[in-house]
C-alpha cells in the first residue's frame, strides 16, 4: 500500500517557468552553475546550489552558504517568483529528451513513514556526508526544494487518468536551452480525480521505487523523523511528515548505460589483457570502428585503438542471483577486480565513472588523450532488474544507473509547514 498526498506547492508564474526551473543540484560543479545562471537571477541554482553568489572559492558547505540558501529562498518567494497553491493538489510533469517520445509522471507527496519501513524501496547506498548536507538545505529552506525521481508498477487506471489530464493545454511547456528537453506540467484541480488517484496508489501500488535521488529522499525522511521527535503533540499528519516526488509508470523510464574507464592495465601488455579476458569472456577485434553493447552479458572494451566485443560466457555469472546476474557485477568481479586489481569501486582512484548520455565518443576521447588506458562500456539495466533487487532487499554496485532525463527543479516546491 503507497500514501500519496496532495500539497499546496509553491510554483512560478509561466511568464518566468523557463528562466526560473534549473537542473538538479547534482549535475553541475559550482562553476558550471555560476555559468549557467549568468545574468538570470531566476534561475533556482541560486537556491539549490547559493555558493554561486558568493566569492569563488567558497566552500559548498560553509554556514556562509547555507545562510545564502535561505535568504535567496525567501527572496523567491517575496518577489512573486514562487507563489504558493491555495488549496492542495496533485500535478503531472512529462519530460522529452526527443519531443517524440514522453513520460508522464504524478507530482505528490510521499510518507516519510513509507521510507522507513520501506514500502518505498531502494537499490542503492547512500553516503552520511551527502545526506547531512541535504538535510541542512531541507532544514533551513523547511522546504522539499528539488524532488525525488520514484517509479511504480505501471497502474491501467492510472495512466487513463494521466491520458485524459494530459490530453489538455499543459500549464508549462519549455524545451531547456541547455539540453533540448522538453518539459511539460498540469495542475489536477478536480477534488474527485485527486481522491481517486490516492485511493488508486494505496490500493493498486503495493510499493514505490527510487529511481533517482536516494540521498534526497533519505534526507527528505530524516527531517520528518526529526520534526516529529521534536513535536510533543505530533499527529502524524503534519506536513513534515511527507516529501516531494515525480512518481513515474515503470514502462515509460529511460534508463542508459553507465561506463567505466581505467588509468592502467596494472602492470599488463595490451595483449596479455586481451588474454586474460578470454578466460571469462569470447572476445572479439571490432576495429577502429564505436561498438556498442547490443544485449545483456555483452560488453565493449576500448584499448589501444580497438573495440573488442566480449560475451560472457555461460557459468560465469548465475541469473538466478538478482545481484550476479547484473553486467557491473560481472564486469566488477570477472575484469575490474581478477585483472585489473580494484577491488572498491568507491574509493580506488585508478577507475572513473562516464554517464551514457555523454556517448561512447567520450570513452574513446578519454583513453585517445592518455587520461585513461582502458573504457569498458556496458548495457543499460532494465527496471525489471531495479525492481527485482528492491524487492530482493539488495543493494546495486556503484553507478549502475543513469536515468536521462533529469528532473527539472523549480516547477513545484513542497514546504513541510
Amino acid at each position: 500500500m503507497s500514501i500519496i498526498k496532495p500539497f499546496k506547492g509553491f510554483r512560478p508564474p509561466v511568464s518566468i517557468v523557463e528562466k526560473l526551473a534549473s537542473r538538479p543540484y547534482d549535475v553541475l560543479n559550482s562553476e558550471e552553475a555560476r555559468k549557467e545562471c549568468e545574468g538570470n537571477p531566476y534561475s533556482l541554482l541560486h537556491v539549490t546550489k547559493a555558493e554561486i553568489d558568493l566569492p569563488q572559492g567558497t566552500d559548498e558547505h560553509s554556514p556562509e552558504v547555507y545562510l545564502q540558501v535561505v535568504n535567496n529562498y525567501n527572496k523567491f518567494k517575496d518577489n512573486g517568483w514562487l507563489v504558493k497553491d491555495e488549496e492542495e493538489k496533485l500535478y503531472i510533469y512529462a519530460q522529452s529528451m526527443d519531443l517524440k517520445k514522453w513520460q508522464y509522471g504524478i507530482v505528490a507527496c510521499a510518507a516519510s513513514e513509507d521510507y522507513v519501513n520501506k514500502i518505498i524501496k531502494k537499490h542503492e547506498l547512500t553516503r552520511k556526508d551527502k545526506e547531512e548536507d541535504r538535510m541542512k538545505h531541507v532544514r533551513i529552506t523547511n522546504a522539499n526544494v528539488e524532488p525525488v525521481f520514484f517509479a511504480y508498477p505501471a497502474v491501467k487506471r492510472i495512466d487513463e487518468i494521466v491520458a485524459g489530464i494530459t490530453a489538455q493545454k499543459p500549464l508549462y511547456d519549455f524545451v531547456a536551452k541547455e539540453d533540448g528537453f522538453g518539459h511539460r506540467f498540469w495542475v489536477i484541480d478536480d477534488k474527485a480525480i485527486i481522491a481517486e488517484l490516492v485511493e488508486l496508489f494505496k490500493k493498486d501500488v503495493p510499493a514505490m521505487y527510487i529511481a533517482d535521488g536516494h540521498h534526497r529522499s533519505a534526507a527528505a525522511a530524516l527531517v520528518g523523523q526529526e520534526k516529529k521527535e521534536n513535536n510533543p503533540n505530533h499527529t502524524g499528519k503534519e506536513e513534515y511528515n511527507f516529501f516531494m516526488t515525480v512518481i513515474f509508470p515503470d514502462n515509460q523510464l529511460n534508463i542508459i548505460d553507465y561506463n567505466r574507464v581505467v588509468k592502467d592495465l596494472n602492470g599488463l601488455t595490451k595483449d596479455q589483457f586481451i588474454a586474460a579476458l578470454g578466460e571469462s569472456f569470447e572476445v572479439k577485434d571490432m576495429g577502429t570502428e564505436i561498438y556498442k553493447p547490443s544485449c545483456l552479458h555483452e560488453f565493449s572494451v576500448y584499448v589501444d585503438g580497438h573495440w573488442f566485443k566480449l560475451n560472457a560466457k555461460p557459468g560465469t555469472f548465475n541469473d538466478a542471483d538478482p545481484i550476479g546476474v547484473l553486467d557491473v557485477t560481472i564486469l566488477s568481479n570477472l575484469v575490474l577486480d581478477k585483472i585489473l586489481g580494484i577491488k572498491d569501486l568507491r574509493t580506488d582512484k585508478r577507475i572513473d565513472f562516464v554517464g551514457g548520455i555523454r556517448g561512447l565518443g567520450e570513452l574513446k576521447r578519454r583513453v585517445d588523450n592518455g587520461e585513461m588506458k582502458v573504457a569498458f562500456a556496458l548495457y543499460p539495466v532494465s527496471m525489471k532488474q531495479i525492481i527485482d533487487i528492491a524487492d530482493s532487499g539488495n543493494i546495486m554496485p556503484p553507478k549502475t544507473t543513469w536515468f536521462e532525463p533529469k528532473l527539472r527543479s523549480g516547477l513545484v516546491i513542497h514546504e513541510l509547514v
